[in-house]
């Protein structure tokens, strides 16, 4: 059932990527088709169990960095299926009274919305059923609004999202990725992991005709064009690099992968 009580189709017969990403994070929240073409992938690229989970950690050390500089509001884009822990118990793990605003456009995450609305006491989360490719209607959401105060500084993130929106020759994801930053005030964030097919471009291909025939199409990104995201925004140290190498809680996090076993650029960036 949906949020307004109709039946909601969650294709469990189809791959999605929300749950394939779900089945190399060791979670439970997967299904035939989807650990069929998980299969398909690692096939052609055996790293990817080890890419999805040090981009996860990205995701972890960035939200960990933004709540100990002072940002009290989150808005994480392409939720995901809940994995503990979720970008709110880091948040609040630091900062009791954090404010996090969770969206997603696939139904089995509002299925399983409840786990990320367990918020502190002090501080609020929230979850809008919304895609990326309409920004608007998700800064316009009213349990955005109701969470969120768009005055004050917002900490953005987009953690493995935009390789899910080609831009089909019109520069589509950077006009959305510049749509939100417009939106946030001085002193808000971007935190953003994206994968690339710079590294091993063979194994790549191959995995966007696996996704394309499961229905969902990709566009891997080049390190200019993931830089492009961040344009007029001030990069915080140590600037873009491969997720793994964002600020390693130990420095033999940094060395333990190689580039193309990674494969995801990743950055966090300051409005002026």
């Amino acid at each position: 059932m949906s949020e307004h009580g109709s039946v909601v189709d969650l294709q469990l017969d189809r791959a999605h990527s929300s749950r394939i990403y779900d089945y190399f994070l060791g979670g439970k929240t997967n299904f035939l088709a989807d650990r069929m073409a998980a299969g398909e992938v690692l096939s052609a690229f055996p790293a990817a169990l080890v890419a999805a989970r040090i981009n996860r950690e990205f995701m972890h050390r960035a939200t960990r960095v933004l709540a100990e500089s002072g940002l009290r509001q989150f808005l994480d884009i392409g939720t995901g299926i809940p994995t503990p822990p979720n970008l709110h118990e880091v948040a609040q793990g630091v900062a009791a009274d954090a404010r996090v605003v969770y969206t997603d456009n696939d139904p089995i995450v509002l299925a399983h919305a409840a786990a990320l609305l367990l918020s502190t006491p002090e501080g609020r989360t929230a979850y809008v059923q919304a895609d990326v490719t309409d920004p608007a209607g998700i800064l316009k959401a009213p349990q955005l609004l109701d969470t969120l105060d768009l005055n004050r500084p917002v900490a953005l993130s987009l953690n493995a999202l935009m390789h899910f929106v080609p831009d089909d020759d019109r520069d589509h994801a950077h006009t959305i990725v510049e749509t939100l930053k417009a939106a946030l005030p001085s002193g808000s964030t971007l935190a953003m992991s994206h994968a690339t097919a710079d590294f091993d471009p063979g194994a790549m291909g191959k995995i966007i005709k696996i996704y394309g025939a499961a229905g969902t199409r990709l566009q891997f990104r080049s390190r200019a064009a993931f830089l492009r995201f961040f344009d007029g925004w001030e990069l915080l140290e140590p600037g873009v690099t491969l997720s793994h190498q964002w600020r390693p809680d130990r420095p033999e996090d940094a060395t333990h992968v190689t580039d193309a076993e990674a494969a995801c650029y990743a950055g966090v960036a300051r409005k002026p």
